[in-house]
């Protein structure tokens, strides 16, 4: 039995507190965040924590914190030699206090409290400084029933900047064409079916195969038009020419 105690309120803390409390041989001994009203979804069964020095001992103490508060909750635990991991894309696992073994449990998806997460799906990224720490947060994920994945500090900054364009970016373009869609008074649900088949092909073409459209076939004509509608709305007409360049240079069309 692994013992766990989350530090942290937002989404990626909730959502852990969830998955933790539902596997099968992990207990969760502490939820700790400092405003009793941080908590928006109550969870049944659940000891909260709201002073660090309260914090109980457990196995291993995982701070899904803003990545600015990551270090200063880090050097106010009231303990040494314990492991100690953050759950950040970015921030290296040596901002943790030196007085822990330090680590990171890095979950490489993307959370909101309203959409529940199968956790089957949401693969691990781990780094510790001791090889021991490495097998208990593996066996942890093993537990949650995800995927874990031995990276280092460089691999996972350029996972979670990966990551910035797929979810981020993508999710911008979504909002993008919504705006544009609303603004003909057409239902975006209509654009439904082709983001879940964009996303599909991916799963078992390349990026680079799955590419289409007119700046993938250099059609300037029906470029010009789109650049043309947009007219009046200069910062997503810049985004699509820049766009419109990169898959041009991608796929052999140096000039826009």
């Amino acid at each position: 039995m692994i013992s766990v105690v989350i530090l942290g309120a937002g989404n990626v803390g909730t959502h852990l507190v969830k998955a933790v409390q539902s596997a099968d041989n992990l207990s969760l001994i502490q939820w700790f965040f400092r405003d009793p009203k941080a908590i928006k979804s109550p969870i049944k069964d659940v000891e909260f924590c709201h002073d660090l020095d309260r914090l109980k001992l457990a196995d291993v103490y995982i701070i899904a914190v803003s990545d600015k508060a990551i270090s200063d909750v880090s050097k106010q635990l009231p303990f040494e030699n314990r492991l100690v991991v953050h759950t950040s894309g970015s921030i290296p696992m040596k901002q943790l206090d030196m007085k822990h073994r330090r680590g990171v449990f890095y979950p490489l998806q993307t959370f909101s409290l309203a959409s529940e997460v199968g956790f089957s799906e949401v693969p691990f990224c781990i780094e510790t400084m001791q090889r021991e720490d490495s097998k208990l947060l593996k066996n942890l994920a093993n537990k949650m029933e995800s995927p874990s994945y031995m990276i280092n500090t460089e691999q996972r900054q350029a996972l979670h900047l990966s990551a910035v364009f797929i979810n981020n970016f993508t999710n911008q373009l979504y909002r993008i064409a919504h705006e544009l869609s609303d603004s003909k008074n057409i239902n975006f649900d209509v654009l439904k079916p082709l983001i879940l088949e964009t996303a599909k092909k991916v799963q078992y073409l390349s990026p680079y195969a799955a590419q289409t459209g007119p700046a993938k076939r250099n059609d300037q004509v029906t470029i010009n038009h789109h650049l043309r509608t947009l007219e009046s709305h200069p910062e997503y007409q810049s985004i699509y020419e820049q766009l419109t360049k990169s898959i041009k240079n991608t796929h052999g069309f140096k000039k826009l």
